[in-house]
């Protein structure tokens, strides 16, 4: 009962959170990741490529993971909704994009990258058709930089953190901050390579996009890793038996500190 409760909490947050971020927000005109139609045409459907192989291994993944331990659903979907919320708070940054958190360590790290591409795939649908923020034709570009490319360097970087000794809250933060900062220099080399500059090609417009993403993403990455410790701890509190079944912690491992 006391677990119902709790996950009846959890929901209700979660949509009151998300009720206010699609109805109650003004939606401003840069309310994108890389906005409908920015992209040429040969570069959106490039990224559309790329990015359906990982979506369909993603959902494979996924499956299995509900099939096998279907009690731990609401934590999808928590981390599906942590998702959602962070990377719906927009600043902006340069023409056609814009600067905002992205959530996707917390639930790389849970669950692996591949299920993470399909939780932030469906995020990123989710927001183009609610939000107007990013699009349907860039929604491959999209996925690639924050649903792909930010969750697998999130799973590399904790496991690697673990291995050399480092302490699991450690590992948490740096996941969620790296990829963070990943997916906007990802995002960096898309708009470099579908918009060269004409003195210096490429590297002069990566170099350009990255600098000015950077103004605003360094302490962005830095905060988000700050709360996903944050909610980590909250997990650690009251989903034990979740975390435990993931073989993220071991029994009495609770108390560890930073």
């Amino acid at each position: 009962m006391k677990r119902k409760k709790q996950a009846l909490v959890s929901l209700t947050l979660m949509g009151v959170i998300s009720f206010y971020l699609v109805v109650g927000l003004p939606k401003p005109a840069y309310a994108m990741h890389i906005m409908e139609g920015f992209l040429p045409v040969q570069w959106a459907i490039f990224w559309w490529i790329v990015a359906l192989p990982f979506f369909l291994l993603g959902l494979r993944s996924l499956t299995r993971i509900t099939q096998a331990n279907p009690e731990l659903k609401l934590l999808l979907g928590l981390a599906g909704a942590f998702t959602f919320v962070l990377s719906a708070l927009k600043i902006p940054s340069v023409t056609g994009s814009c600067s905002h958190p992205t959530g996707t360590g917390l639930g790389a790290v849970l669950f692996g990258p591949l299920t993470m591409t399909v939780l932030g795939s469906l995020v990123l649908l989710f927001q183009a058709l609610l939000l107007a923020h990013g699009g349907l034709t860039t929604l491959g570009a999209n996925a690639f930089s924050m649903a792909i490319a930010g969750p697998f360097a999130a799973y590399w970087i904790y496991n690697l953190t673990i291995q050399l000794g480092g302490k699991q809250k450690i590992a948490i933060f740096l996941a969620a901050a790296i990829a963070d900062l990943l997916t906007y220099i990802i995002t960096s080399i898309q708009l470099a390579l579908a918009f060269p500059a004409p003195v210096g090609g490429f590297i002069a417009s990566f170099t350009k996009f990255a600098g000015i993403f950077a103004i605003t993403q360094v302490p962005l990455a830095i905060s988000e890793g700050l709360l996903t410790v944050l909610v980590w701890n909250w997990l650690q509190s009251y989903n034990p038996q979740e975390l435990e079944l993931l073989k993220l912690i071991k029994r009495g491992s609770g108390n560890e500190s930073i």
